[in-house]
């Protein structure tokens, strides 16, 4: 990432805040800070950027992985978030009557998908929300922490840090120059280091070249798997397996990058436009009524998983069953050789460790 002439100009508050964050790390690191460590096995997701580099999916991806090893029981699993743009505070774990407002928006779009299989749990104090577990919820074998790299309090057992291919960590400087929520010398603290949202065909010269240059940072031993998203079919907002999304369509999102999807859509879909909002947007009723007043004839509305759960909210059922509205579930891909790979390294560091 070249830097521009205002960033270069803002350097020096790279520095300062990265000695802030050094300061930091220096505390947890000599146990001058409180640090826990949880009698369940658990599994951070998180990056060092600011913004979106994959986690939700990476998250979905553990759960179905955890739940396809062979005889996992329901409820053994936990997800445990801060619950981002929630009006609620404290502990709170997921139910039906539950909204992005209670919940938040990632938490309730897995909640939706895996509720049944797996708690969804809130708590912006994660030390103490995974206390609460361990005594509500003494059957849990594993918890997996969503957004949790920078939370210092917890020590996971097994720590994933998340990198966007388009926006490598190796490349940036820390806030506000950059995007860092820390120095990239912070990756000495993973397990592991995916790459998301690669090209399905990165040649693996490319491959080794950029694990080259994380291991510049993160621990020499460490591995690096590389994964692309994985796009499903469009899912009616009515629930139904059809009708089949046909015709132009307008995008609406809410996410930190929104690039990777409208190039997906761009190639799949005849794309009227694109209405982006900023991450973890609020829709409100007027700007749905607006979307859809504007909506050319014949064109449907796709947006994403995410979306899908706050706008869906804003719906009478008659307009759920009869508007052209749909949402794009997607998914993480490990690429060849880092499925099998990282399967391996899943096993030995979950299944296989006590």
């Amino acid at each position: 990432m070249k830097p521009t002439a205002i960033n270069r100009l803002l350097l020096p508050l790279s520095g300062l805040y990265g000695l802030v964050t050094d300061l930091r790390n220096w505390l947890f690191n000599n146990q001058l800070k409180e640090v826990y460590r949880a009698s369940i096995r658990t599994v951070s997701v998180g990056n060092l950027t600011v913004g979106g580099t994959g986690k939700t999916p990476m998250v979905e991806f553990l759960i179905k992985w955890y739940l396809n090893k062979g005889g996992a029981d329901a409820y053994q699993a936990v997800t445990l978030s801060r619950g981002y743009g929630r009006k609620t505070s404290g502990f709170r774990v997921a139910g039906p009557d539950d909204t992005a407002t209670t919940l938040g928006d990632e938490p309730l779009q897995v909640y939706r998908k895996f509720g049944r299989q797996v708690r969804v749990c809130v708590g912006e104090r994660r030390a103490d929300a995974i206390q609460t577990i361990e005594r509500i919820y003494p059957n849990t074998r594993l918890i997996i922490l969503d957004d949790a790299f920078q939370h210092r309090a917890v020590q996971p057992d097994v720590n994933l840090l998340l990198t966007d291919y388009a926006r490598l960590f190796v490349a940036d400087h820390p806030f506000p120059a950059g995007r860092l929520r820390e120095r990239r010398q912070g990756a000495r603290r993973a397990d592991a280091v995916i790459v998301t949202k690669c090209p399905v065909a990165l040649p693996a010269t490319e491959q080794h070249r950029i694990a080259g240059l994380i291991r510049q940072y993160a621990r020499p031993d460490v591995p690096v798997f590389f994964a692309g998203l994985a796009y499903q079919r469009p899912v009616p907002f009515s629930g139904s397996t059809s009708p089949a999304l046909t015709g132009p369509v307008v995008l609406v999102s809410g996410l930190a990058n929104a690039d990777p999807l409208d190039e997906y859509v761009r190639t799949e879909y005849t794309l009227l436009s694109h209405r982006r909002y900023a991450d973890h947007y609020a829709y409100t009723r007027a700007d749905l009524e607006r979307v859809m007043a504007e909506l050319p004839a014949g064109a449907s509305v796709l947006t994403t998983e995410k979306d899908w759960v706050k706008l869906d909210a804003l719906l009478t059922p008659a307009e759920r069953a009869q508007w052209p509205l749909y949402y794009l579930p997607v998914g993480t891909q490990l690429l060849d050789g880092s499925d099998r790979q990282f399967d391996q390294f899943l096993n030995e560091q979950i299944l296989k460790n006590p």
